[in-house]
């Protein structure tokens, strides 16, 4: 009799968690909504969209461009996760890319990774394409500049309170003579209480 109670009750329990029904709605992208207290992808986006504001608006910009005549050319290389979390750098890498496309006052170059898929389609093309569409070696735009950085992170907990500090730190350097041309620092403070 006593199992016969207990698998009831187990029934029971199960079958009243089951009930419990999902609900799943679709928000605008750019609505800031924050969960967990990590980063996430509004941070991501608003500190790209800072920081390379700022990077755009400070004299090597205007120094190259009268000195060459013509736009500089930027690669960004790695951004660094530093931070106690998982954060994907790559969403953070493509806001700030698309940052500086959209500004229209730089050109941009692809990184390593996706320049072999290019120069392995291009070696392909010169055994199959039509000549007359063939890309041609060596005709690849070289970078001026190179965008490197890191995500930094402190926690501080206290019982049921934590804080969490974000420091994103990103350097702009001259490819040919190594000169850092601009530095900039963004940092964000969460606060979440349990």
């Amino acid at each position: 009799m006593k199992k016969l109670l207990f698998f009831t009750f187990i029934l029971l329990v199960v079958a009243a968690g089951s009930c419990q029904r999902r609900t799943v709605t679709r928000v605008d992208t750019d609505r800031a909504i924050d969960l967990s207290g990590r980063w996430n992808d509004t941070d991501s986006r608003l500190v790209a969209e800072e920081m390379i504001s700022d990077a755009l608006s400070r004299p090597w910009l205007d120094r190259f461009t009268n000195q060459h005549d013509r736009s500089p050319v930027i690669i960004v290389g790695d951004v660094l996760n530093r931070t106690h979390e998982h954060i994907d750098a790559e969403t953070f890498i493509r806001n700030m890319e698309r940052e500086f496309i959209n500004s229209g006052l730089v050109r941009l170059v692809q990184d390593a990774e996706f320049r072999e898929q290019l120069r392995r389609e291009r070696a392909d093309q010169h055994e199959f394409a039509d000549p007359a569409t063939v890309a041609q070696w060596r005709r690849e735009t070289g970078a001026d500049y190179m965008l490197t950085g890191t995500i930094n992170s402190i926690v501080d907990q206290y019982r049921r309170e934590r804080v969490i500090f974000y420091q994103v730190n990103l350097e702009l350097s001259h490819m040919e003579t190594n000169e850092k041309v601009w530095i900039g620092e963004k940092q964000i403070r969460k606060t979440v209480r349990n």
